[in-house]
């Protein structure tokens, strides 16, 4: 089964991004009735309306900032930061001076939380030779690539 690549980011974000938003673009990554992923690219003075959905949801910023509102509170929010944003409640987004770009992830269904992140599953049984233990495997780090002699190393690209 090959590997199927989902790109987003610059060139692939629809321009009028989702609804009730301004100077907000998209890019669907993933749908299904599981949930959603998505990246949004916030402009200057961008934002998206207060709205709910009955769908556990995470803003998570990855590079920029702005704001977050849940219900009657707002907060500063940076990349590498992660809103929490509850079924039901009112919530929204937004930016002033600043760019932002961050990935919504939507869980569908009811909110299982609760449940302490177990996930159902099914152990097997240990096969010939196994005592039911797990041996420690060896293994290494690949060798870091060599940079380019011609790099410049104040082009702020990451290593």
């Amino acid at each position: 089964m090959p590997i199927e690549i989902q790109r987003f980011g610059v060139g692939h974000r629809r321009a009028d991004g989702p609804a009730g938003t301004i100077g907000v673009t998209s890019q669907l990554i993933h749908s299904d009735r599981r949930g959603v992923v998505a990246e949004l690219a916030f402009g200057r003075g961008a934002r998206i309306e207060p709205h709910s959905n009955p769908n556990t949801t995470y803003f998570v910023v990855f590079e920029g900032g702005g704001w977050v509102l849940v219900g009657e509170e707002r907060s500063r929010i940076a990349a590498g930061e992660a809103a929490f944003w509850p079924p039901n409640v009112p919530h929204g987004a937004w930016t002033e001076l600043s760019a932002m770009r961050a990935f919504v992830v939507e869980f569908a269904g009811v909110d299982d939380s609760h449940l302490g992140a177990i996930l159902e599953g099914f152990a097997r049984e240990p096969g010939p030779g196994e005592a039911g233990t797990v041996a420690r495997a060896d293994g290494q780090l690949l060798e870091r690539p060599r940079l380019p002699a011609d790099r410049d190393p104040s082009s702020g690209e990451p290593l």
